[in-house]
């Protein structure tokens, strides 16, 4: 009969007592409740997104310690630490990001170009490469105290790498039981599954049975297994039947990470690999994508080199450019790649992000240099750049070679979730991806707002409970009672991404607020430095 009296003292109403303004129903509950330590930050007036896709809605959230202790309307105020008025504010679970480059993470523990988008939890070692032993890294990040939430898969190349070098060929008996060994430890060491990059090496070297065998011991330990696509230009279609044919037969769960159609041969080609998604799930395999908005790839030069001629490693490719004839076929490969694939059929599609040995490169692209040494911008010049790139110790670079039509696809698949795929990121070190400063905001901003493609409350969910619960996590991604107090406050009429690729280092608009298990570590738009982020092992079955 009565909800909440807002600052009502503790007395009797109606058959119950009010304390604090809400009505308990004997003595013995109101002493309880008067007992009860105050809350630490309670939220109001804002329109709540919890993250479910179910419709937004006016209340209030109210936090105490690291959890979410009440969601509702109007909470009594009395006794709050701290509140924050989230009115004209959409108030949201953190996002959480389930591709993420974390390789700088001990340098930038403060983690502000993830934190800034709203970002409160990322999960690191994708495509197939991660610290090893993981173990004793995740201690060291434990030191550094992370500004958001940070977790890991472990990489296939790393262990195959540990175990075999960069020989290309089959692991013998032996060198799979180590290999096997290797997951089993990082799994048991809080790993939520393995990550493949089946177009890098030394994970290009690995056949089908290789890595359902490994794919099988993450599997045991209730992990997930994500994969980067052994092509995703022309041959696209098969990369997509082998993931789905290792989660079929390992029996675990599937990500597609930064599933995308790479290359004008291949544009379109999304409708056909999301029906294989959906065929896969009707016959049993727990299969789902991930996804950055944007058109445009970011990997190291090397992907324009035909693997073959990396075997071995540096020293061995180094070798085969001395034998002419070896030369040649490289070269060629590199042609076909340039026209067909990553490359674009235009130097002016790739464009260097992070050159050590001529930082003057960064920023511009493949035409550019050849300009810079007036050559015709040819796919044959371009192949010779890239063999001297590579010879100066390789580089990165992000590929234009992506089509819209495929980005909104994706993006409205039900069983697509937004991620990152960027790489941590500080003003004035190298020229980044847009998608290190921007993926989260972006949707909401273009997509959401601008193009109507998804109403909010799903994008939200595509970024939080979605990926949450495809690591087996039940209190993040949540605005519930008892979930961990990972908040995100963003003002939907003018929240977007400003990081672009020609000024990459440019943090968001419209996000004000940001908590991470309970603590404010962005306000008015400007982190107050606080690291209040954990490691996060896989739950234990």
């Amino acid at each position: 009969m009565h909800a909440l009296l807002r600052f009502a003292p503790v007395g009797l109403l109606a058959g119950g007592f009010v304390v604090s303004g809400l009505v308990v129903r004997n003595r013995a509950a109101a002493e309880a409740q008067v007992s009860q330590p105050p809350v630490d930050v309670l939220l109001v007036n804002g329109s709540v997104i919890d993250g479910t896709g179910t419709p937004a809605r006016r209340a209030d959230v109210a936090i105490r310690g690291d959890r979410i202790v009440a969601v509702g309307a109007n909470l009594s105020r009395a006794g709050a630490r701290r509140v924050i008025d989230a009115t004209g504010q959409v108030v949201a679970p953190g996002f959480v990001d389930l591709h993420a480059h974390l390789e700088p993470l001990l340098q930038l523990p403060l983690m502000e170009s993830a934190l800034r988008q709203g970002v409160t939890f990322v999960l690191g070692g994708p495509d197939g490469g991660s610290p090893l032993p993981l173990g004793a890294y995740l201690d060291s990040v434990r030191t550094a105290k992370p500004g958001i939430n940070v977790a890991y898969l472990v990489g296939h190349n790393d262990i195959r790498r540990a175990v075999m070098n960069m020989d290309d060929r089959a692991p013998t008996a032996a060198e799979l039981t180590r290999m096997r060994r290797l997951v089993a430890e990082a799994m048991g060491q809080g790993a939520f599954g393995l990550s493949t990059g089946l177009l890098y090496l030394p994970g290009t070297y690995s056949n089908v049975e290789e890595v359902i065998a490994l794919s099988q011991v993450a599997s045991d330990s209730g992990g997930i297994y994500t994969s980067h696509l052994r092509k995703e230009g022309i041959g696209l279609l098969d990369g997509v039947a082998e993931a789905l044919e290792i989660g079929r037969r390992a029996r675990i769960p599937v990500v597609l990470t930064h599933h995308k159609a790479v290359g004008q041969q291949m544009w379109g080609k999304s409708a056909i690999t999301l029906a294989m998604v959906d065929s896969a799930r009707r016959a049993g395999t727990d299969v789902m994508v991930d996804q950055y908005p944007y058109t445009a790839t970011h990997t190291g030069i090397g992907v324009l080199v035909p693997s073959w001629a990396m075997a071995g490693g540096n020293a061995e490719f180094r070798k085969r450019l001395d034998v002419p004839k070896l030369r040649d076929s490289i070269k060629a490969d590199i042609v076909f790649n340039i026209v067909n694939d990553r490359g674009g059929g235009d130097l002016a599609r790739v464009q260097f992000s992070r050159v050590s040995w001529d930082k003057t490169l960064e920023g511009k692209t493949l035409k550019d240099w050849a300009d810079r040494r007036k050559l015709a911008p040819t796919p044959e010049n371009g192949a010779e750049l890239v063999l001297e790139a590579m010879l100066n110790g390789g580089g990165n670079a992000i590929y234009h070679v992506l089509d819209e039509g495929d980005v909104r696809r994706i993006m409205t698949h039900p069983f697509a979730m937004i991620a990152s795929d960027g790489r941590l990121s500080q003003p004035g070190d190298g020229h980044p991806h847009p998608r290190a400063y921007g993926t989260f905001p972006r949707v909401l901003g273009r997509y959401v707002r601008e193009q109507q493609l998804l109403p909010l409350e799903q994008a939200v969910h595509k970024m939080t409970q979605m990926p949450a619960r495809r690591l087996g996590l039940i209190d993040r991604g949540v605005l519930r009672v008892d979930a961990m107090a990972d908040v995100v406050i963003f003002d939907a009429s003018t929240v977007a991404d400003q990081s672009t690729f020609t000024e990459p280092h440019q943090y968001p608009k419209g996000i004000g607020t940001v908590i991470v298990n309970g603590t404010i570590a962005v306000e008015n738009g400007k982190p107050t430095g606080v690291r209040a982020g954990r490691v996060i092992t896989r739950p234990k079955r």
